[in-house]
């Protein structure tokens, strides 16, 4: 098994910790580190990780003055409570960057929204309805 730990800078690690808890409907905890931490699912899946612009010796992590946030990566999220997610991110954001449609790709019905550092979160329901 193969799985990829993305990785993304962030202004305050706590702050978007939270954020992202409150997206993905988890219980609130705090990250490992001021300068880093890891969003796992239930199973211990890691879903994102949060590291502080120039914590450490990154080159593509020292600030966010180097490029646009997110320029080039959309963060995709599926879930298996779309409805509720959909409700959690109206709440976290004065306004979605794209309302829930349907993706004639996949079938399932999916929205976006930008996070605090300003990347492009895309969450998609887990299977049709």
């Amino acid at each position: 098994m193969k799985r990829t730990w993305t990785i993304i800078g962030v202004a305050d690690v706590a702050q978007s910790f939270k954020w992202y808890q409150t997206l993905f409907g988890q219980a609130a905890t705090g990250p490992a580190h001021e300068y880093f931490g890891q969003l796992l699912d239930d199973d211990g899946t890691v879903l994102l990780c949060l590291h502080q612009w120039g914590a450490h010796d990154h080159p593509t992590l020292t600030s966010p003055e180097h490029a646009q946030p997110g320029n080039g990566l959309l963060l995709f999220f599926r879930v298996d409570d779309f409805d509720e997610a959909l409700l959690r991110a109206r709440g976290l954001a004065a306004a979605l960057a794209e309302e829930p449609h349907l993706n004639p790709a996949t079938g399932t019905r999916e929205f976006a929204l930008r996070d605090l550092d300003g990347y492009y979160v895309m969450v998609s329901e887990l299977a049709s309805a």
